[in-house]
């Protein structure tokens, strides 16, 4: 048996060895997939992301009553410019609450709103929020900054640590492409981001890093074994920290209920970028770093 794994190891060490330039093609053809598809959001939208009522300006309702399915959709038809976000319970599937996002005003908002469900909205069975434009952008703007800050500091941070510019460039580009394909992801499925769902971004600068410093402290600063049993052992430890972060978050997006809508952002964000990170590490970095072994001649 121990001769056999031996043998399998020695295998898939040589395929690695003839084909591991390719691994970084799947990667890259879905990097840039996400940007051509972030691009053209751009053109649609005039931004990367849709923006809920508090990062655009105006109203959110939230209603902590059950409404019916033709009540809903009502709401979706006649109120301005909204964006229905219906929170289950999902044991039983019945309604916890009702988020309502327009970029009108309260007292324009809710009357409708009234009329269609066929009660008055009070403190007891709802809550209402109103986010001038004017302070809405300005948040959003410094949010923005904040991220790009961020990201040039832990950059700054991987070339002081590193001191060499192809692996300090390979766990920034892993950490860039976590983000774009996150951001990606998010668009497609529609959801409007608010605050939380921006600083999740910005955690997940941090989430993004940890692998890839891994990684290429293993294999170039450690000489214990080959580089391709160095990459695997890193593999292994790497491998274990993300299913753990995504057994930390997954559950609490889909079990949990009762949860606020931007907590849930947040959950979702980080699950997208951590599964982002098994992809951009494991495939994309560990090849750079496995060439970049071959040219110095490191073993």
């Amino acid at each position: 048996m121990e001769h056999e794994n031996k043998e399998g190891k020695h295998k898939a060490g040589n395929w690695y060895n003839k084909n591991y330039k390719l691994v970084l093609l799947p990667p890259i053809l879905l990097l840039a997939a996400c940007l051509i598809y972030l691009g053209f959001f751009y053109s649609q939208h005039g931004d990367f992301i849709y923006k809920d009522a508090s990062l655009s300006g105006g109203t959110t309702i939230t209603i902590n009553e059950h409404l019916e399915a033709e009540v809903i959709k009502k709401i979706k038809q006649d109120v301005p410019d909204s964006y229905v976000r219906e929170i289950k319970n999902l044991v039983t599937g019945e309604d916890i609450a009702i988020i309502i996002d327009s970029s009108a005003a309260p007292e324009e908002v809710q009357p409708k709103i009234e009329e269609i469900i066929g009660f008055k909205l009070t403190s007891d069975n709802s809550s209402i929020e109103f986010t001038g434009p004017s302070l809405s952008d300005n948040f959003y703007k410094q949010l923005i900054i904040a991220i790009i800050i961020s990201f040039a500091l832990m950059s700054f941070v991987i070339f002081f640590l590193f001191r060499t510019f192809i692996p300090s460039i390979a766990v920034i580009f892993a950490a860039f492409a976590d983000i774009v394909m996150a951001l990606a992801a998010v668009n497609i499925i529609g959801i409007k981001l608010s605050a939380a769902g921006i600083a999740a971004f910005l955690m997940l600068i941090g989430y993004s890093v940890d692998t890839d410093i891994l990684l290429t402290t293993r294999v170039l600063k450690k000489r214990e074994g080959s580089v391709n049993e160095r990459i695997f052992g890193s593999f292994k430890t790497g491998i274990f920290m993300t299913s753990t972060g995504l057994l930390a978050v997954l559950p609490a997006f889909f079990i949990v209920t009762g949860l606020p809508d931007s907590f849930r952002q947040i959950f979702l964000i980080l699950a997208l970028g951590l599964f982002a990170d098994i992809i951009n590490t494991w495939l994309t970095n560990a090849s750079i770093i496995k060439w970049y072994a071959d040219k110095k001649g490191i073993k």
